[in-house]
């Protein structure tokens, strides 16, 4: 297990502050403060992994902070240590400016012990006023029940804090420095395939790299990528790549000469669309140093439509394969790679990938579906999750193969994992669900294959989105609900209606009072773009807290505010949560702007 981008994972520095008045007060602290930073530390060890499948590493102070020469040196430590997120532990009163982290970078926290002996929450309380005046704004971590002194344990409600702030700062960390891989530009007049270098410097910290679709071609034609894992790569799509149904008219339909020559050159993008990625030092032995490097891009989007598939095979391929956490090298990290060069869905694609770990589901937000439409369409009723209505999901094939839901929970139910959880077997499933359909020629003249599956099971997804808007900037959008199977009867029905040779997700969010939320239709009906990016299990309350670290508002959400957790800022921009959200992410505005 290790990261294929170029730079090292960003740690977890864990500050523990005292009061610094030494002759008792201090060295009285001493031991039960640094247990609250071991404490810290070993939850976050125990519980957080990298998308690569490497552990989360924490890095302790040498000694405790009570003063400004330890806050130095604790700084000078988490640089040299590579430390991009910072966690502060007391159970004391310290000194507030002395001791905190002022670097403006690095997104913080702090956690005061809730105790009687000493007023760790005093000082939580006035450090969280001093980063508010100073312009850093961090969040504040304290447990509802009070805790004996010599009580080491975290708190339920504690450790859900510290781990949704470290997966949505270490999330955003991994972002800082690294690129975003258009490759074409735009795709069919989509606003969000128009990359907004500027949106991605600002906001993610992230580099914007654009390559042309011809150096695709120069590299096919002058044999830049590895021949021999070309063959192996071809062997496997044979023995696991089954054809579906050619839906094109009989005489329309490609020859098995030009079927072959297809499958041929999508294996071949899916290689050196990685390669482009994230390098390859086989290419430096075949003598090409410099298509070796790559460009460090922690996810990409292909432009596709319309130049290049009006004359080459589309990248549905390229793009399903590369969002799977397998290809015909095993199981791998899924790459985050958006089709139509959608970089506005690439973005949540990412997010949901650093958060959680797992492939995720590229797909158009494509057609809502009454109860009394199916009905009058198919004759039959919805039921149970699907009874109010539904969202169709579904995409000319770019979709993660994971979502074929064939990877299986302890008791049996479908579920998303990452890589390293996956196994052999479950993998294999997902090819074995799967039918590579011959594309669609009114659509993609130059061909290529489509995947077509239905997502089976029900599993707890968030579906969600970035869009850009004219004088505010980024938004997110963000909605929580399950995946549904439709009987067999109905699902055919409804699905011959589009192009049934494309993957096809059921999807039924959760509903509440609010306006977007007040039905399935009201759903679908304010989603911002034509695209939406789903991530698997219910992970809005850490999309919300990744939006504040970013600055960047969310617009539309269906999670509990109970389960919100900002920086303890925003509450000084009024009670009312979503308008706090907007108020302070203009006031504070880009982190890297």
């Amino acid at each position: 297990m290790k990261t294929r981008l170029i730079g090292r994972l960003p740690k977890v520095g864990i500050r523990p502050v005292i009061d610094g008045r030494e002759r008792g007060v201090r060295e009285s602290l001493e031991t039960q403060t640094m247990n609250m930073a071991k404490a810290a530390a070993q939850l976050i060890e125990e519980n957080l992994r990298f998308p690569s499948g490497e552990k989360v590493e924490c890095v302790i102070a040498d000694t405790t902070i009570g003063g400004v020469a330890d806050a130095a040196r604790c700084a000078d430590k988490f640089s040299r240590e590579g430390v991009g997120v910072s966690l502060t532990v007391t159970p004391c009163w310290c000194y507030g400016t002395e001791v905190m982290d002022t670097d403006t970078l690095v997104p913080k926290a702090v956690w005061g012990f809730n105790g009687t002996e000493r007023p760790g929450a005093v000082y939580l309380a006035a450090a969280l006023a001093s980063y508010t005046q100073k312009g850093l704004p961090a969040f504040g971590i304290y447990g509802r029940d009070v805790q004996d002194s010599d009580d080491t344990s975290i708190p339920e409600d504690v450790s859900e804090k510290i781990l949704r702030f470290v997966r949505a700062a270490i999330a955003a960390a991994q972002m800082k420095g690294k690129s975003y891989l258009s490759l074409g530009y735009t795709s069919m007049g989509i606003a969000g395939s128009m990359v907004d270098s500027n949106f991605f410097q600002d906001y993610l910290g992230m580099r914007t790299e654009f390559v042309e679709s011809v150096e695709v071609i120069r590299r096919m034609e002058e044999g830049i990528y590895d021949h021999e894992e070309f063959e192996k790569a071809l062997a496997w799509v044979k023995e696991n790549c089954k054809e579906g149904e050619d839906r094109n008219e009989p005489d329309k339909q490609r020859d098995p000469e030009r079927k072959e020559w297809e499958w041929e050159t999508v294996v071949k993008m899916t290689l050196i669309c990685r390669d482009l990625m994230i390098g390859n030092p086989k290419l430096a032995e075949l003598g090409f140093g410099e298509e070796a490097r790559g460009h460090n891009a922690i996810a990409g989007g292909f432009q596709g439509q319309r130049q290049w598939t009006d004359y080459y095979p589309n990248a549905d391929f390229t793009e399903a394969i590369l969002n799977s956490s397998f290809d015909w090298n095993g199981l791998r990290e899924a790459f985050v790679f958006a089709t139509e060069n959608d970089s506005l869905n690439a973005v949540p694609m990412l997010f949901g990938h650093l958060l959680t770990n797992t492939a995720q589901i590229f797909s158009d937000v494509r057609t809502f579906w009454s109860p009394e439409a199916v009905k009058r369409v198919s004759g039959k009723e919805l039921t149970g999750l699907a009874r109010d209505g539904i969202i169709h999901l579904i995409n000319s094939g770019s979709t993660t193969l994971d979502a074929t839901a064939q990877q299986k929970d302890a008791e049996g139910n479908s579920v998303m994992k990452p890589y390293w959880d996956v196994t052999e077997d479950e993998a294999q499933a997902c090819l074995d669900n799967t039918r590579w359909c011959p594309a669609s020629l009114g659509y993609f003249r130059g061909g290529g294959y489509s995947s077509q599956f239905k997502t089976a099971g029900k599993m707890p997804v968030t579906m969600s989105r970035v869009n850009l808007v004219k004088g505010l900037g980024p938004v997110l959008q963000i909605a929580e609900g399950w995946t549904v199977e439709l009987p067999e009867d109905i699902h055919k029905v409804l699905d011959e209606r589009t192009d049934p040779t494309w993957p096809t997700t059921w999807f039924v969010p959760r509903l509440n009072d609010c306006d977007a939320f007040k039905d399935v239709y009201s759903v679908m009906a304010n989603w911002g773009a034509n695209h939406g990016a789903i991530s698997y299990g219910h992970i809005g309350a850490d999309l919300i807290t990744l939006a504040s670290i970013l600055r960047i508002p969310v617009s539309m959400h269906n999670v509990d505010e109970k389960d919100i957790f900002r920086p303890s800022a925003w509450g000084s921009f009024g009670t009312h949560k979503e308008s706090a959200d907007y108020k302070a992410c203009e006031n504070y505005g880009p982190i890297y702007g």
